[in-house]
């Protein structure tokens, strides 16, 4: 009797040990499935964006989005629209594109006029949107394709992000190649118009005027509150004419705490914000610019300085004098001044510009105000 009843007693405790344990798993599994339930269901699109999450810990957040999450989103309905592109093109790419749309059209003989967005938007789709991974046999294949009399629209057919990155660069390059008329001069000293197709948008640094940058989208702020910078600096000298890329309208003029005196211009499509900052001090823009005044790509409109970081207008507490550049996309106008604006990284795009700087001249000896030297009118 006394064994038995020391049997059933340890094996009491036994199960009631093995219960604890497995209770404890349980408990243990349960809180990591939704944990990451939760993570995974926080970490999406549509979170995101309905989200507090800006600067650095948006930039963290949306870096885990995939591209296909992204354009799916923009196309779920009728009202959707796209909501973030990270632009991964490098000068190359775009310099060998803009040359075969360009050369197509100036060929007379040429039977296919190519369109340099319609070709980066199937490279895009071939890369994931990583036109670093550019290799000239895939470009030399799409020619050889349209040339045989395929359309794009047919080569294309069977990728469900071609959309998606039409949009996104197109939204990015609309205006910058097609036609124009430039001012010259003719036999008899005469200014005339010249028709012409080639690249109409401009370096923000005028011509013979020199600046160094570096890769420097994403890296951290401090000034007011930590975030990410949303744009490239262009270091030069104090009093650099600063150039309009593309032509618009003055959207914003005057002072900023962050960027100090500094100049908004939007594009005639509304898709593009070009932003200009820490313009010099006393004397930030050409003369007589105003908001809402319309501007010609190429046109001065102002000069580079160090103004910023202060709420006191005409301040210089940038250490270093230079241009902070940037570009902000807008599919809807509620992401122009929202939280999770959409700005890409254009270090690339001012070196693709660096072919197209517009020369200037000191037209006012008493104000030192500079403008163009030669007049361009856009051609519809």
């Amino acid at each position: 009797m006394f064994i038995k009843s020391v049997n059933i007693g340890f094996i009491k405790r036994f199960f009631l040990f093995l219960f604890i344990i497995l209770l404890a798993v349980l408990i243990v599994v349960f809180t990591v499935v939704n944990r990451f339930s939760f993570k995974e269901d926080e970490n999406t699109l549509e979170n995101i964006f309905n989200s507090d999450f800006n600067g650095e810990e948006f930039m963290n957040q949306i870096s885990n989005i995939s591209t296909e999450e992204i354009a799916e989103d923009s196309e779920k309905d009728e009202d959707s629209y796209i909501k973030w592109v990270d632009f991964k093109g490098t000068a190359s790419v775009l310099n060998t594109l803009a040359n075969l749309d360009i050369s197509s059209h100036n060929d007379e003989n040429s039977p296919i006029k190519y369109n340099w967005i319609e070709l980066m938007a199937y490279l895009g789709c071939k890369y994931g949107g990583d036109l670093s991974l550019f290799k000239q046999s895939d470009l030399d294949n799409l020619v050889a394709s349209l040339n045989e009399g395929k359309s794009i629209e047919d080569l294309s057919s069977g990728m469900k992000l071609y959309n998606y990155f039409f949009q996104s660069y197109d939204a990015i390059f609309h205006e910058y190649i097609g036609e124009y008329e430039i001012q010259t001069t003719d036999e008899n000293g005469n200014k005339v118009y010249t028709k012409k197709y080639g690249l109409k948008a401009f370096l923000p640094i005028a011509k013979n005027y020199s600046f160094n940058h570096y890769k420097d989208f994403g890296t951290s702020r401090s000034y007011g509150y930590r975030r990410v910078h949303l744009g490239n600096d262009l270091m030069g000298s104090i009093g650099t004419p600063i150039i309009a890329v593309e032509s618009g309208y003055v959207e914003a003029l005057g002072w900023n705490q962050y960027g100090g005196w500094r100049i908004g211009i939007r594009s005639f499509d509304g898709k593009r914000y070009y932003y200009y900052a820490h313009l010099r001090k006393d004397h930030p823009y050409a003369k007589d610019l105003k908001e809402g005044d319309i501007v010609q790509a190429g046109d001065v409109i102002g000069y580079l300085g160090m103004t910023g970081y202060s709420s006191k207008e005409n301040v210089n507490n940038i250490n270093i004098p230079h241009l902070h550049f940037g570009i902000q996309l807008i599919f809807n106008e509620v992401q122009k001044d929202g939280t999770n604006q959409i700005w890409i990284d254009v270090y690339e795009i001012i070196e693709f510009l660096r072919k197209n700087a517009s020369t200037v001249y000191m037209a006012y000896d008493d104000t030192k105000d500079y403008e163009r030297m030669y007049d361009m009118m856009m051609v519809d």
